[in-house]
Order: structure tokens, then C-alpha cells, then sequence
């Protein structure tokens, strides 16, 4: 038997439960709204029920042998995430774009390279550097590494990081978007080269779970089936 972790409730899972139909699997909540036990019909899986962003870290842990969240989630949470878990399936929902935005007046900013500008003559100007806010700490830093930006500082945003412009407690953000209407309602805008990372819900294999023969014998029998 292998144990399989996924979203505990609202449209992720209901999604989950429906992609693992269309397999073969049925996938079933026991019990109330408030008990967070299920089961599968259909392959030798023990199913259980956690919040997205509790899923990396049991798997990084071993103590699932696959999980369902979003990329986005497992890039953050996870050092080396590739090292710890391996994608067996991206899913097709769950759709977000991790996003750098700046505030719209800034009419010369468009650009990576403008933003790298800006900080520099923000620095200077304030004596502080550029702060942007976001909850997306490991991604941000390493997406503006590889751009070489260095004159930033991040800000722990963990909700209305949006507003966070308009309060003044940031220049800028970093955060998950999926139709844009939250930035444009604040008055902001997403750089051309801004994307970090296009997230979406997928199936995860824990590489430091205890896979038997058995366990080994269920994923080959499930693999054909779900990627």
C-alpha cells in the first residue's frame, strides 16, 4: 500500500477527487466535513487529507509517498526541492502565475533591467533599500539573483499584499495571481519579464518515503494511468 496526500477541502480537492476519477480512481471523503479521513476505491492507496501547505513538507518528510499541491508550494517550502520530490504528473488546474509588480505611475519601469535602475537611484535617494512584500521569500530571492538585481529588500506579506503599495510599506510586490484583477484594482502592474513562476497543482513523488516492493509495485501498476 501507498498513502497519498491531497487538499482537504474546497476546489482543490474537489479537482483532485475528479482528475483521480477520470483515472480509474475514485476518491471519497468518509465521515463529516469535519473529520479529515477519505478513501480509494479502485488501486491498494490509503488517502489522507491535508492542507496544501502542509503536503511538501510530509513529503520531504517520507511520510506520504505522494501528495497533490501546488509547484508553487513545494518550490518555496522545499530547499532543493528536486532533490526531495520528483513530479510525476502536472494536473491542469490550480492555474497562478507567481508575479513582480510595481506600481503603475512608475511609467519608465517595465523591464527586470528597469527595476535593477530604480532600486539603485532608490537606495541613494532614501537610504534604505527597495522593499518588496511577498510570502513567496525563497522564489522571489532566487528568481532576482539569477536577474542579477541586488538592491531589495523583502517584506513578509502573509495576506492583502496588494495593498501593501498603497499603504506604504512596500515599493513593490511579489504574489500569486490569476486573472490580474486584484493588481489593477491596487493600481498596479506586472513587469514584462516579471513572471517567477507559473504554478499549477501537481502530483508529487516523495523520493524519501519507504518504498517497498510492494509500495513499488503499486506506483508501476498506477503510473500508465496518471502521467
Amino acid at each position: 500500500m501507498i498513502t497519498l496526500g491531497v487538499p482537504s477541502k474546497g476546489r482543490l480537492m474537489d479537482k483532485t477527487f475528479q482528475w483521480f476519477g477520470q483515472r480509474g480512481l475514485t476518491l471519497s471523503r468518509t465521515g463529516s466535513d469535519r473529520e479529515y479521513a477519505g478513501q480509494v476505491e479502485g488501486a491498494d492507496v490509503q488517502l489522507v487529507l491535508l492542507s496544501a501547505s502542509e503536503i511538501p513538507r510530509e513529503l520531504a518528510a517520507g511520510r506520504i509517498h505522494l501528495g497533490v499541491t501546488g509547484s508553487d508550494l513545494v518550490r518555496e517550502t522545499l530547499t532543493a526541492w528536486d532533490t526531495q520530490v520528483e513530479t510525476l504528473a502536472p494536473m491542469g488546474f490550480g492555474h497562478a502565475d507567481l508575479v513582480l509588480a510595481v506600481p503603475k505611475v512608475w511609467v519608465d519601469v517595465e523591464t527586470l533591467d528597469d527595476l535593477d535602475a530604480v532600486a539603485a537611484q532608490f537606495r541613494a535617494a532614501h537610504g534604505h533599500r527597495l522593499r518588496i512584500a511577498t510570502k513567496y521569500h525563497r522564489l522571489v530571492r532566487e528568481f532576482l539573483r539569477e536577474h542579477g538585481i541586488a538592491d531589495y529588500q523583502l517584506i513578509d506579506s502573509q495576506g492583502a499584499t496588494e495593498g501593501t503599495v498603497k499603504n506604504g510599506t512596500a515599493e513593490a510586490i511579489a504574489d500569486i495571481t490569476s486573472t490580474g484583477e486584484t493588481l489593477r484594482a491596487n493600481h498596479l502592474k506586472v513587469l514584462e519579464d516579471g513572471l517567477i513562476h507559473a504554478s499549477q497543482a501537481s502530483l508529487f513523488r516523495a523520493r524519501k518515503a519507504r518504498w517497498t516492493d510492494d509500495a513499488r509495485a503499486v506506483l508501476d501498476d498506477l503510473l500508465p494511468r496518471l502521467t
